[in-house]
């Protein structure tokens, strides 16, 4: 019984914590990605446009871009999405963003479409467990998170019906 209350209460934090992450503010004609030379791309927020140059506001000041360079920001509800096929707005920035911030979270499985993307943690996980895998056993891919184990057992159950 011990193990359930402290199944819950973790499953409650991450509810809330997701649950706050994507609900912060957003202005789909304000948020957008800079690029950055060490980040790749950068939240940024538009406060001018002159001709083909915008801009932009980021956490270290402000930052002038041509607009070519601008990519859209995705609404927050798609924080940390699974599938990345989902989003409103796939670019490279938003890509990236998704694949660093589920990382960092070790989220280290996520769809892209029919494709699981994979980024190594250089560390063991303890998510290649056989009670992990019996998790996957006959579930469609979109009732568990993203995991080898899902893309094996849809595999595996699609070999038995040919």
């Amino acid at each position: 019984m011990e193990k359930k209350i402290q199944d819950g209460n973790i499953l409650d934090f991450l509810l809330i914590y997701f649950l706050k992450e994507q609900s912060r503010p957003y202005d789909t004609k304000k948020n957008c990605w800079v690029p950055d030379q060490e980040e790749g791309y950068i939240a940024a927020e538009i406060t001018s446009t002159k001709g083909d140059q915008i801009t932009v506001k980021i956490a270290s000041g402000e930052k002038t871009v041509k607009k070519e360079l601008i990519q859209e920001m995705n609404p927050p509800k798609f924080e940390k999405t699974e599938d990345m096929s989902n989003l409103t707005f796939l670019n490279d920035a938003s890509v990236l963003y998704n694949l660093r911030s589920r990382y960092k979270a070790m989220l280290i499985y996520t769809y892209s479409g029919l494709f699981c993307v994979v980024i190594n943690p250089y560390k063991r996980l303890p998510i290649y467990t056989d009670s992990v895998a019996r998790l996957y056993m006959g579930k469609r891919r979109s009732e568990m998170p993203p995991h080898l184990f899902a893309v094996s057992d849809e595999a595996y159950r699609n070999m038995l019906q040919k």
